[in-house]
């Protein structure tokens, strides 16, 4: 066998470990503070799933979330729901031991309704091993 052809033969494979190592490290860890702010985010903003955003929460998160549900009550949200797209960047954090803020500038494109911009602050708080939501509030 010929060098040449070992080498484009392993090429795919390097590209594809590339890729790999690039994305593994460019998603944080679902149980860190980051990957819990982003899945409550997808939950909360993004699916309409009230439901699962629950276990997420804690304490004023938790409240502030079963006050959304008792206010949405008989509102059915299914696949046939007209869900906004929704993008957000993180603009700034900050951290101390136990608890981490996040502030995100989201843009909403709501399917024939336009588009807005909102803030969203984020608190995330260690108890024992596992980050929860403790808070979030939107502000324009």
């Amino acid at each position: 066998m010929k060098p040449k052809s070992i080498r484009w033969r392993a090429a795919p494979i390097i590209v594809f470990a590339a890729l790999a190592t690039v994305t593994a490290t460019a998603c944080p860890a679902p149980n860190s503070p980051r990957g819990v702010v982003d899945r409550f985010i997808a939950a909360h903003y993004m699916a309409i799933d009230l439901k699962a955003a629950e276990p997420l929460c804690t304490g004023l998160a938790l409240d502030k979330l079963h006050e959304e549900m008792r206010l949405t009550e008989g509102q059915h949200i299914d696949e046939t729901t007209r869900k906004p797209i929704v993008h957000y960047k993180l603009t700034a954090k900050r951290e101390s031991p136990d608890h981490i803020e996040y502030l995100f500038r989201a843009t909403i494109d709501v399917p024939d309704g336009g588009s807005f911009e909102k803030n969203w602050m984020i608190t995330a708080r260690k108890q024992a091993d596992t980050w929860k939501i403790s808070n979030f509030s939107e502000y324009d």
